[in-house]
Parts: structure tokens; sequence; C-alpha cells
């Protein structure tokens, strides 16, 4: 039988990458993963989608934005209090506008890899 786990912020794990996201992993598991992504200020991402994972996020501290579509031109932009929903597959980057740092807690739900770095989004 399965019990409750705890994990502590000091041992969290890392996660795949993407230059300009600090990635830590708190649980993985077939078809579920949880964690943090952190964002210094001023700071923009690498393009990248999350395969079939489905992407929630909560913006915890600080201000999310989101490039998407072709070009990137869809933008949204969260701040503290925030949640934020990236389908599966969606060719995206993030970044901090704010001057403080920008942490979100961070849940994905789907199959394959969980982060996938790529040159740029369609041009269409």
């Amino acid at each position: 039988m399965s019990r409750p786990q705890l994990v502590r912020k000091d041992a969290m794990g890392d996660a795949a990458q993407t230059p300009g996201i600090l990635r830590r992993e708190a649980f993985s598991a077939e078809g579920t993963w949880a964690g943090t992504a952190t964002t210094e200020p001023g700071v923009v991402s690498a393009w990248h989608h999350h395969g079939d994972h489905e992407t929630y996020l909560y913006v915890r501290a600080g201000r999310f934005r989101l490039e998407s579509g072709p070009g990137g031109r869809d933008v949204l932009e969260g701040e503290a209090g925030d949640f934020v929903r990236i389908p599966a597959r969606t060719v995206h980057r993030e970044s901090n506008p704010a001057a403080v740092e920008a942490v979100a807690i961070v849940f994905r739900v789907g199959g394959g890899p969980v982060v996938v770095n790529v040159q740029g989004p369609d041009v269409g």
C-alpha cells in the first residue's frame, strides 16, 4: 500500500531544463509531473514545449509572461495568484518582466518527455 509522501524544498531533484528557467522536480510518475519553475528578473527562456503533457501552473511570486503561436505573437501575462494552462505540444517561451524572481508551481499530466527544447515557433 502506498503512503503519503513529503518532499522538502531542499530535497527537490533536478529536472529537464530549458535555458532561462530553473526547474526542480518534486514528484514524477507515469503520466504526471510536479515541481517548480523559477525565472530570474528580466530573463527570457529558450523556446520549448512539453510533449504530450498538459501543463498547469500557479504563479506563486513575480510575473509570468508566455509567448506562443505563430511567430510567438500570442502573449499572456500573469502575476502572483494567477493560474495558467499550456496545452500539450504548444511551443512557447517564458519570461519574467518583473524586478523580482518569478516562481511557479507546475503540474503536468500526459506522457513522453516532459521538456522538448526547440529552435522557435512556426512563423505562420
